[in-house]
């Protein structure tokens, strides 16, 4: 079967478009409860590393795309009633948002206890995020509602632009604040081909074998 016909075989109804999905590493233990739709199941199928979709946010996003603990998808499996699915994972750090391995490392009534988790990289997924909203509903006066509305020559042509700026950076504070400005047009060319940044680690992981 093809991935859309593979998404289909999924009851969607049943929850109103998203169902529940249980993970498990390859050892048996369970690491978290998440929700896919199905954008995040086409994205799983299509790269391999588990992606679910937020409530809170209200996006697909791919699991540790900022702190670099992703999940490689083994086997997906789907309850009796094709409205729940599970998931066997190879997980890579911690799965949890607190830093523990596992969302369940604790019993009912003990307190949460929290380990230090690298966010680095959280702004760069921050702005791509304020990008996609500048895309889907454009503000008046937003440099980044300007550039889409311009189109695809505009936001290649400044990308290109950005690019040769680091190039040509003769300080070390100008190469910090060239690549910024490069970074930023860099992601709003990926948010105009529909690419998001977690796609791109995907590859860079995999490339790193």
């Amino acid at each position: 079967m093809n991935v859309g016909e593979l998404i289909e075989k999924v009851n969607w109804e049943e929850n109103g478009g998203v169902v529940p999905v249980v993970v498990q590493d390859t050892k048996g233990e369970v690491l978290t409860l998440a929700y896919m739709d199905r954008e995040a199941l086409r994205r799983t199928l299509q790269t391999g590393y588990a992606h679910y979709y937020s409530r809170s946010q209200k996006r697909v996003r791919m699991k540790g795309e900022v702190s670099g603990n992703l999940q490689r998808v083994r086997e997906i499996k789907v309850d009796c009633d094709d409205d729940a699915l599970l998931l066997i994972v190879e997980q890579k750090g911690a799965a949890c948002h607190t830093g523990n391995y596992s969302c369940f490392y604790r019993k009912l009534g003990e307190p949460e206890r929290v380990l230090p988790v690298d966010y680095s990289l959280t702004i760069l997924r921050e702005l791509e995020e304020l990008i996609r909203k500048r895309k889907e509903e454009p503000v008046e006066g937003s440099y980044t509602s300007r550039l889409f509305r311009e189109g695809r020559e505009r936001i290649y042509k400044k990308f290109g632009e950005e690019a040769v700026e680091v190039l040509v950076a003769e300080t070390r504070e100008g190469l910090i604040y060239e690549t910024a400005d490069m970074l930023y047009h860099l992601l709003v060319l990926l948010a105009y081909n529909d690419v998001s940044l977690g796609e791109v680690m995907a590859e860079l992981r995999r490339r790193r074998g």
